[in-house]
């Protein structure tokens, strides 16, 4: 099949390849219609890897789907042919122990699509286990379909948060995962979120959403910010989604004490920060890698119009311009949240 092929650092071909397309008993056939450009596909272009996940070989890119079922093995019995679907794209070992304890997202023989050295989804046809395999109804489109796996992500930190209702939350950060966190928030009982960032137009794409208030840190003084907003108190949740190791620079004076921090954004080095200041604050530090037990939570919250991602999809592509897509989305345009590819005619 044709496929969209990192071949190494920087060099992307669309091209035919041989993948596996073996379906079994529990497995579905599903016909891609629309993949969504995540940061970490952008990473592994630009730099060949992601901490210890190298590109060794040539692999086809891609993780956040939706498509078409197109034929069911023979013990599955919660789709049909013709089902329109969104696919969770980790599948775990059940047998693990990490899986056995819920905790399938940190199973180290999971398989997870466009993760060295397994292939991803940006070819016309995957087999897929039904078990992570959901119908998406009649009022979700493709487009959104292919939104809910970094919106999983935003629910999985949400969830780690423990928010209460009427939580104050700080999002740093106001990329595609932390917009989609900041709604997560809201729509798990937050109050009122700030999220902070550099670059005012994507603030401005924040700010379109009700109980979202964006803060320019290139203008204003954070914790000024957070000061007059809670009354010198300090943010009940802060969530962590930059990456960047300057975030961790006082992070703990915009805490309340016994607050929460949520490490959700990946810094590319090792980073430092101040123990003492959290150990005298008490505050809890939580991490989030991928989700777990949220795939249909987040795909409930879109079909309910609870959570709107359409104003987050900047442009969509189609197949054959899979390689401008890329290299657009290695830009870092301000203005683009995210950008997706269509592959159905």
């Amino acid at each position: 099949m044709q496929a969209l092929v990192l071949e190494k650092t920087r060099q992307l071909s669309l091209r035919e390849i041989d993948l596996p397309l073996d379906m079994g008993a529990d497995d579905v056939t599903i016909a891609i219609d629309t993949v969504g450009i995540c940061g970490s596909d952008v990473h592994y272009f630009t730099h060949g890897r992601i901490g210890p996940y190298v590109v060794n070989a040539p692999m086809v890119l891609g993780h956040e789907a939706a498509g078409t079922v197109t034929a069911i093995g023979a013990n599955v019995k919660t789709l049909k042919v013709g089902d329109r679907v969104c696919m969770e794209p980790g599948i775990p070992d059940p047998s693990s122990r990490a899986t056995r304890l819920g905790l399938y997202n940190v199973d180290p023989e999971v398989v997870f699509w466009a993760t060295p050295p397994v292939h991803g989804c940006l070819t016309p046809q995957v087999v897929h286990p039904a078990a992570f395999t959901f119908k998406l109804p009649g009022n979700v489109s493709f487009a959104e379909g292919a939104m809910i796996e970094p919106l999983a992500v935003g629910m999985q930190a949400a969830a780690k948060a423990k928010i209460a209702p009427g939580d104050t939350a700080l999002v740093i950060g106001a990329g595609p995962i932390g917009i989609l966190t900041a709604l997560a928030a809201l729509a798990g009982g937050c109050a009122r979120v700030l999220i902070s960032d550099l670059q005012k137009t994507k603030l401005d794409i924040a700010a379109q959403y009700p109980g979202i208030t964006p803060v320019d840190i290139s203008k204003e003084n954070l914790k000024t910010v957070i000061d007059e907003t809670t009354k010198g108190w300090g943010v009940d949740v802060i969530f962590e989604a930059s990456g960047s190791p300057k975030a961790f620079e006082g992070i703990f004076d915009l805490v309340r004490p016994s607050g929460v921090v949520v490490l959700v954004g990946m810094p590319v080095a090792p980073v430092t920060f101040d123990v003492v200041g959290a150990q005298a604050r008490e505050i809890r530090i939580e991490s989030v890698f991928r989700y777990a037990h949220v795939f249909d939570r987040a795909l409930e919250l879109i079909a309910s119009g609870k959570i709107d991602v359409k104003p987050l999809i900047t442009e969509t592509f189609p197949f054959d311009q899979s390689i401008a897509a890329f290299e657009r989305a290695a830009e870092g345009r301000p203005g683009d949240v995210k950008l997706q590819i269509k592959l159905a005619k």
